[in-house]
């Protein structure tokens, strides 16, 4: 069976498409073509036709669209720049919004157009640092970075005494709705030739810090165009479109527009108009945070609403049904409960049976036993008896001989050691001094000790010579040392 067919009216595929447009191009973009037919109308609306032209042929062509409003103030900056009015054929850069709408189909809506386009010699600089960027694809790469949710880190490049960042500070910081943002002052010269430098130079300062920042606003207040060329210059138009992070510009003049600001991220007029996007951006995080917020609460009251009713319901049939089943369960366990009292008693009365007969055998049993083991008791007592008996007639028998042998030993044994004895004896007796002095030797004494290297004797000394039946005192005369023989 084949499928079926999804069928989608004219409207629905128009309001679709509008709603792609919308979130595809949600931005602002610069587009260089040439205004073909402004086609004024009586209103002041404008709707001209945009058309790109190559060896003479009309390439690409799109409907434009001026409201009146926006096209008094395109037309009075125009003619204040360029000094003529705006008119058909004219080659102009203009910045649109792209749009698509469900009876007139896609169209852009011109915001801005940029009158120094038109100029001569005036604007040589400013035509090829465009031509240059686009040509190398960086006129719209800052654009193409995403834009914070909530832009509160802001690295500013301006003069600490600016008038035009006294204003930008004035608005944000004094808001009425308390919004907080963090900026840091990075100082640079905003006019002339040495601006060029000053800029990049800051840039390039923030850049090695750029995880501390959402974003980068170059403000200054109103200048001449002279003092606006800087802003033209290829190298700074670049630095700023290929920055990292979104570059704003609020640099104060409404007469015309300069690269810088074209290839930024988002460009105002005055550094208050600048002052005011931010405060735009934290407006339309928290317009839709507040009103999520209030269908939140909404919901949830309804939420819980259901919910309480749903559990009261819940909670009446769970009652009803627990009642019930009590009311069965109480009737089960009761009719339980009286089976379960007649089992155990005729399970008692059985095992009252069991456990009698179990008890006499168990004592049958236990007497058996004890006659076993008083048997086996009166027979160790036996062998224990009959095996001390042979033990100590064994131990008899060897205390006799160890008796004997002694009683054969000891008298010889005693004998040996008299004779040791006595000729120890002997021996004491040779050695004793007075033996030796009998035997016709003298012994020399120093101080009541014998003289030796450790009692050596002087002259002037008094010794003591003892012989065997003498005493004798002398005085030392003279000592040499005894020789040696070898």
């Amino acid at each position: 069976m084949s499928a079926e067919k999804q069928v989608f009216t004219l409207k629905q595929v128009a309001a679709s498409i509008q709603k792609t447009v919308a979130e595809r191009y949600n931005r602002l973009y610069w587009v260089q073509a040439e205004m073909h037919k402004l086609n004024y109308t009586n209103k002041g609306h404008c709707y001209p036709e945009l058309v790109q032209k190559e060896d003479g042929k009309i390439v690409a062509e799109m409907r434009g669209t001026i409201w009146k409003a926006q096209f008094d103030k395109i037309s009075k900056s125009f003619v204040e720049v360029v000094k003529e009015p705006l008119r058909d054929g004219l080659s102009l850069l203009f910045q649109v919004r792209i749009s698509f709408h469900p009876l007139y189909g896609m169209g852009l809506e011109v915001v801005d157009i940029d009158p120094t386009y038109a100029l001569g010699e005036l604007h040589k600089e400013r035509e090829e640092t465009l031509k240059r960027l686009t040509r190398e694809g960086f006129l719209n790469a800052n654009q193409q970075l995403d834009f914070p949710l909530l832009p509160q880190r802001i690295a500013l490049i301006s003069v600490d005494s600016s008038k035009g960042l006294s204003d930008f500070y004035s608005v944000v910081l004094k808001n009425s709705w308390n919004y907080k943002f963090f900026f840091m002052l990075f100082p640079a010269q905003l006019n002339g030739d040495l601006a060029i430098n000053s800029i990049q130079q800051q840039l390039r300062r923030i850049e090695k810090v750029k995880h501390h920042f959402d974003a980068v606003a170059i403000i200054r207040g109103g200048g001449g165009e002279i003092g606006m060329s800087c802003y033209n210059n290829y190298e700074l138009s670049k630095a700023i479109a290929t920055f990292p992070l979104p570059v704003l510009t609020g640099i104060g003049h409404s007469t015309n527009i300069t690269v810088t600001e074209m290839v930024a991220f988002r460009n105002a007029i005055t550094p208050t108009e600048l002052a005011d996007f931010l405060l735009q951006a934290f407006h339309e995080f928290a317009v839709p945070v507040q009103e999520a917020g209030r269908r939140l609460r909404s919901e949830s009251r309804k939420i819980l609403q259901r919910a309480e009713v749903a559990w009261s319901n819940e909670w009446r049939v769970f009652r009803n049904s627990t009642i019930q089943q009590l009311a069965k369960t109480r009737q089960g366990l009761h009719a339980f409960t009286k089976n379960l009292l007649t089992q155990t008693r005729f399970r008692f009365q059985q095992q009252s049976g069991i456990l009698q007969r179990s008890n006499e055998s168990l004592q049958k049993g236990v007497r058996l036993q004890k006659n076993r083991e008083l048997q086996v008791l009166e027979q160790m007592q036996l062998r224990l008896r009959k095996n001390s008996l042979q033990q100590l007639t064994f131990q008899g028998v060897q205390v006799d001989d160890v008796k004997h042998y002694v009683h054969q030993q000891v008298p010889k044994f005693m004998q040996q050691k008299a004779q040791d004895l006595a000729q120890l004896e002997k021996h004491i007796h040779l050695m004793d001094p007075m033996q030796v002095l009998k035997r016709g030797y003298s012994m020399s004494l120093l101080g009541g000790k014998t003289i030796s290297s450790e009692n050596p004797v002087k002259a002037g000394d008094i010794i003591e010579t003892l012989t065997f039946e003498q005493r004798i005192t002398s005085e030392v005369i003279e000592t040499s040392p005894q020789e040696k023989n070898e």
